[in-house]
């Protein structure tokens, strides 16, 4: 996107302009679009975060910020989005517009990407996550940050996990789910379908019969499918019975479970990382 036109820049001057919809009367599941995907719209937040989005090869298609960034920690995001709308205003407008505080005082509506196949982002990966049914942004954020991190190669979720792209998930992140590939897994729960991908299945789960997350044989496994479940039900028993591995971490002082989030990376930990 380098060398195009200027973005356009304009003041506001009306909060109920039909072209700040998508950042101030929208919802997260209206701008998903699950009707019409390929029409799909995310909120990026933050100069480092929009940037990660834009190497990530995402098309922005307008920009809501802060007057004094124009010139400023914004300049070099404007001239990378050519001439794309940029509306602005000063800090105070802006949070009335949104209903919150802008974070580094800048917002980025990006069209969403077609997602890959199940077997495209398995090709050629070694470490890969599945989360069931996790619906907390806030944690689906920060498995992709830990996952980026610690060298996982690619995340799969489940049909009821919350969207990585909703902007709290992209917040929390810092932008890594634009780094990490990701799609969804439409079989689960086939866990088979792992199976036939090449990849060990490593149910984590409370299971007096559970292995050691240190258990040597863990880190021998080539390709490994580590599963993680939602807060408080954990895994189905389904998931656990048709994996290759109970695995739980091993806890002191009568801590029976770690949220999933900090599980996630305690297993990254151990398993992905070099």
């Amino acid at each position: 996107m380098e060398g195009k036109a200027s973005p356009v820049i304009t003041e506001i001057r009306d909060l109920e302009a039909a072209e700040l919809d998508v950042y101030a009367r929208r919802t997260e599941v209206q701008l998903l679009n699950r009707e019409y995907p390929e029409q799909g719209i995310f909120i990026a937040e933050s100069p480092k975060v929009i940037e990660r989005a834009l190497d990530g090869g995402y098309e922005p298609l307008s920009i809501l910020l802060e007057r004094k960034h124009i010139t400023g920690e914004a300049a070099p995001i404007l001239a990378r989005c050519g001439g794309i709308p940029v509306y602005t205003a000063d800090f105070e407008v802006l949070t009335q517009l949104t209903g919150f505080q802008l974070t580094r005082g800048m917002l980025c509506a990006m069209r969403r990407k077609p997602l890959p196949t199940v077997q495209e982002l398995c090709s050629g990966a070694r470490r890969v996550a599945v989360l069931e049914n996790v619906m907390n942004p806030t944690n689906v954020g920060a498995i992709f940050r830990s996952a980026a991190a610690l060298n996982v190669d690619a995340v799969l979720l489940t049909p009821a996990c919350s969207n990585p792209l909703y902007r709290r998930a992209i917040r929390v992140s810092m932008g890594t789910v634009f780094q990490i590939p990701w799609t969804y897994y439409e079989a689960w729960p086939d866990v088979s379908g792992l199976r036939e991908l090449g990849f060990k299945t490593v149910a984590m789960a409370l299971r007096e019969d559970a292995v050691s997350l240190r258990d040597p044989r863990l880190r021998q496994e080539q390709r490994l499918a580590i599963i993680l479940g939602t807060e408080g039900e954990g895994l189905a028993d389904l998931t656990i019975t048709d994996s290759d591995y109970t695995v739980r971490i091993p806890m002191t002082h009568g801590v029976d479970s770690l949220n999933v989030a900090s599980a996630a990376a305690v297993a990254f930990w151990e398993l992905a990382s070099e």
